[in-house]
């Protein structure tokens, strides 16, 4: 199990504090999703949208590219 996951609500990541996804966990999420990728959109939607909510306004600016546009 990654060790790499978002915290809520700062959306770091709980094993390096980087913004998540991390390079580290978007590599155990490819891993993870290998034979998913439809699923693995969905998820990272799906985050990115309780990000929105979370982040405080103006750190919404990037969320697409750091949550799904990497994919």
């Amino acid at each position: 199990m990654s060790m790499h996951v978002p915290t809520r609500p700062s959306w770091a990541c709980a094993a390096c504090g980087l913004a998540w996804p991390c390079l580290d966990g978007r590599q155990q999420l490819k891993i993870e999703y290998a034979d998913a990728r439809v699923s693995l959109s969905v998820y990272l939607a799906t985050n990115m949208v309780e990000a929105m909510t979370d982040l405080p306004r103006g750190h919404d600016d990037n969320l697409y590219w750091r949550f799904l546009g990497w994919l």
